[in-house]
């Protein structure tokens, strides 16, 4: 089995609404996002023969996906109320609603559902909020 491993950082911020402890407030991250493909076999022709994939195509996807969270206030849909979201708009700052609640465990597995929908073979994604501190997501191949 081969694995190839890249990372791709962005900066935001979030909070964890109905949580009781210093997460409940907007505090920020340099989330580090490790992304690992495999495969059983290598490319045996063209440009990427000996190739899992091209590095350049998994640091692109990886990266563009990254990027589209960088410096912005990461919310889960439905945790502010509408006045607060007007005034921020009013403002100009770049907010993202979210389907889920904006924890590392969420972001591994919206990562690695966004990777997989793109055609690369993900194996795992690992989240980092802080460099001690990741979730990872993968999922189990379906047995039938």
């Amino acid at each position: 089995m081969y694995l190839l491993k890249t990372t791709a950082s962005f900066d935001s911020a979030h909070f964890l609404s109905g949580y009781v402890g210093k997460c409940s407030n907007i505090h920020g991250h340099r989330w580090t996002v490790e992304v690992c493909v495999k495969s059983d076999r290598l490319i045996d022709s063209g440009e990427k023969r000996g190739m899992v994939i091209d590095f350049g195509d998994l640091k692109c996807e990886t990266r563009a996906l990254a990027d589209s969270f960088d410096h912005a206030l990461i919310i889960e849909k439905g945790s502010l109320k509408p006045k607060t979201l007007e005034a921020l708009d009013d403002e100009d700052f770049r907010v993202i609603e979210v389907p889920f609640r904006p924890t590392a465990e969420n972001f591994a597995r919206y990562f690695y559902r966004a990777l997989t929908k793109t055609g690369l073979p993900v194996k795992s994604v690992a989240v980092y909020e802080t460099p001690e501190n990741c979730a990872v997501y993968e999922e189990e191949p379906c047995l039938r």
